[in-house]
């Protein structure tokens, strides 16, 4: 049986990066299943999938390797082995909001996300501990003043749960490009209208003093540019005469939770991927 692993780097950009880790890798007897890599103002990040027949696999020395590497090259790298058809670690980062986490939960009540393993809900206040601590959730409350220092403490807490992937449900925090370059494809938002129409986060307003008749929700991954990631999935209604912002906001957050949900499953049902900036389903 394969043995699986996935090796993130992170740093700033020199040359020979992608050339020094796949020939690690070639002279462990590794496969480089996937590759990728890409550098953003002068920041580089890689993503690798490897795997090894169980009888080439030498765990320590791959780890070893990989730290000398991290050490002459200055830059973060991080292994984790993995198992292909295992449950997705989830983690459901919140702030005071509830449609959408409560969505969630009671998705995992039904069963409907057998793919998942719900490990975290993490967040920047403490409204919704009571309900994560009702589920049987973990709860980390990560206070929010100063952002370097906790995305720093998050990432931490996210390697220390073993997190495969983020759910944004309604956190209502702005990510830095060092957090999502870390879990990239793998941070899942809901944003209040059809991207890529009124980003921000007055989007139902600006939808409601724009007088437009049709108002959605759009689920994407998350990327260094605000609202602007791949999208994953849309809905929308359809606006009726003297309906208010009230009324528009409520009619909105029951699609917000729907469509946040329907993004998740199609990918815990590995159909996505992004192409080009583009999601595609396979």
């Amino acid at each position: 049986m394969k043995q699986f692993a996935t090796i993130t780097v992170i740093g700033r950009d020199k040359t020979g990066v992608v050339a020094r880790i796949t020939n690690l890798l070639f002279l462990q007897k590794a496969n480089v299943e996937a590759l990728e890599e890409q550098v953003t103002r002068g920041q580089f990040s890689m993503t690798v999938q490897a795997s090894w027949k169980a009888r080439d696999l030498d765990r320590d020395a791959v780890r070893l390797g990989l730290e000398q590497q991290a050490a002459d090259l200055d830059m973060e790298i991080k292994l984790r082995f993995t198992e292909p058809r295992r449950r997705q670690r989830m983690a459901i980062m919140v702030t005071r909001e509830t449609h959408c986490f409560e969505k969630i939960l009671g998705a995992i009540k039904s069963g409907g996300l057998k793919k998942a393993d719900p490990a975290l809900v993490l967040s920047n206040r403490r409204d919704l501990e009571p309900r994560a601590r009702e589920n049987q959730l973990p709860f980390v409350h990560i206070p929010w003043e100063e952002r370097l220092r906790a995305e720093q403490q998050a990432l931490r807490v996210l390697d220390e749960y073993e997190i495969d992937f983020i759910v944004l449900a309604r956190f209502m925090k702005i990510l830095s490009p060092n957090f999502v370059w870390r879990f990239k494809n793998k941070i899942i938002n809901i944003h209040p209208s059809l991207l890529p129409s009124f980003p921000g986060p007055q989007a139902y307003r600006q939808a409601y003093e724009q007088g437009v008749k049709i108002i959605g929700v759009s689920s994407h991954f998350v990327t260094m540019h605000l609202d602007e990631g791949p999208i994953i999935a849309q809905d929308c209604f359809a606006v009726r005469p003297q309906m208010t912002l009230k009324q528009i906001i409520a009619a909105g957050q029951k699609l917000e939770a729907a469509t946040l949900l329907k993004a998740v499953k199609l990918y815990l049902d590995r159909r996505l991927d992004v192409y080009w900036g583009v999601v595609k389903e396979v």
